[in-house]
C-alpha cells in the first residue's frame, strides 16, 4: 500500500493512525500542500480531487479518510475500528462525522487560504475564525461524550471517532484554541496518546515534517 499524505493534514493523520492500529505496512508519499504540489499534473493524474490522503492499494485508488478507515476496516477487519453492534456503529460514525464534515471543512488549508487571499482576511481574523468553529464544534463532540463517558470515545477500545478526534486536537492546540471547555474530550485525547499507533504517527514523526 502506499499512502499520499501531508504531514499537517488532519485527514491524513486519521488514516496513518488506523493504518497503524491495524498494523498494515504502507509506503508514505509526500504531498506538501503548502507548496501547491496537489496540483501538479503526476499527482493530479493519480487524484482527481487533488486532496489528501489518497489510498493506492493495488489497482485501487481510494479517497476521502473516512471512506478510506471503512475500507480498511473492511478488508483488514482486526483488530476492528468499529463496535460490533449497529447502534455502536452508528454512533462512532456519527461522532467521526461530526469532526470530519461539521468541524475539518471550515477549518481547512484551502478555506484558510482563501479567506486570506481572495477575501482579504487578515491573519488575526483568520484565527478568530479557526478558534470558533473549532471550539463550538468540539462542544458538540463533548456533549456526546459525557452523555456516554468510556475510555476513548466509544468503549474501551479505540475506534474510528478516536481517529478523527486525535488529528483534531493536535489542530487545535496549533491554532491555539481553547480547550478547557472540552474536559471529557481532552481525556479522551490523552488516553489515545499513550497508545504508540497515536504517538508514533502524530505530524512531527512525519517523515516531510519542516
Amino acid at each position: 500500500m502506499e499512502l499520499f499524505n501531508y504531514f499537517r493534514s488532519s485527514a491524513s493523520y486519521r488514516v496513518r493512525i488506523a493504518l497503524a492500529l491495524k498494523g498494515l505496512d504502507y509506503d508514505y508519499r509526500s504531498v506538501q500542500l503548502a507548496r501547491g504540489e496537489q496540483a501538479a499534473p503526476a499527482y493530479a493524474a493519480l487524484a482527481s480531487a487533488r486532496l489528501v490522503p489518497l489510498l493506492v492499494d493495488g489497482p485501487q485508488r481510494l479517497w476521502q479518510s473516512l471512506a478510506i478507515l471503512e475500507y480498511l476496516e473492511e478488508t483488514h477487519p482486526q483488530p476492528p475500528l468499529l463496535p460490533p453492534d449497529a447502534a455502536g456503529r452508528a454512533r462512532v460514525r456519527a461522532l467521526a462525522l461530526d469532526i470530519a464534515c461539521e468541524i475539518h471543512p471550515l477549518n481547512n488549508l484551502r478555506v484558510l487560504k482563501y479567506l486570506t487571499g481572495s477575501l482579504g482576511v487578515s491573519e488575526d481574523d483568520k484565527n478568530r475564525w479557526y478558534r470558533h468553529w473549532v471550539e463550538t464544534g468540539l462542544e458538540a463532540v463533548e456533549r456526546q461524550l459525557r452523555a456516554e463517558p468510556a475510555t476513548y470515545c466509544h468503549g474501551q477500545t479505540p475506534t474510528m471517532a478516536d481517529c478523527a478526534l486525535v488529528p483534531q486536537i493536535f489542530n487545535a492546540q496549533r491554532f491555539e484554541c481553547r480547550l478547557d471547555h472540552v474536559p471529557q474530550v481532552m481525556r479522551v485525547f490523552d488516553a489515545c496518546m499513550k497508545l504508540p499507533a497515536f504517538e508514533q504517527t502524530r505530524p512531527e514523526r512525519c517523515p516531510d515534517a519542516t
